[in-house]
Parts: structure tokens; C-alpha cells; sequence
């Protein structure tokens, strides 16, 4: 899974910097790679916007895994092994 979580936070971080120059420059990072204009989708950028969101998605759900945290539940099974 590890790699799987590092695929993940690229993601996120080219959605998050893509984000950022949005709002910063109004310049659209995915749309200029395939050739369009700020604003614009086709098929290929809806496929990088659905897994930076996807990305997104999968980090929220190991959070606590990848923090090293766990659930109380978990801590007072491990305590007893």
C-alpha cells in the first residue's frame, strides 16, 4: 500500500499546486498540458481531476494509518497482545 500512498499525495500535491496557481494566476497547470485553455475539460483532464479527487479521497481514509495514529480500540487490542 505504500506505494499506492505515495501515487496518492503526487496527486493530491499536483491538484493542490494546480489549485494554487488557479487562484493565484488564474492558470490552469492540467488544462495548459493538454493544450487548452484556462477553464476548459476534455477527457483527459477529467480523467487527472477525478484522480487527484480520488487521491484526495484515499489520504483522507488513511490518515490515521499514515500519521501513525490509531483508534482507541485499536490501542486497548495491541496493549493486551
Amino acid at each position: 500500500m505504500k506505494k499506492l500512498d505515495i501515487l496518492a499525495a503526487v496527486l493530491a500535491i499536483v491538484g493542490a499546486l494546480n489549485w494554487g496557481l488557479v487562484a493565484l494566476a488564474e492558470f490552469d497547470l492540467v488544462a495548459t498540458i493538454f493544450g487548452l485553455e484556462f477553464g476548459e475539460t476534455n477527457a483527459a483532464t477529467r480523467v487527472v481531476y477525478g484522480l487527484v479527487g480520488l487521491s484526495g479521497l484515499w489520504l483522507a481514509t488513511r490518515l490515521p494509518a499514515l500519521t501513525g495514529r490509531t483508534s482507541h480500540t485499536e490501542e486497548r487490542h495491541s496493549v493486551h497482545a
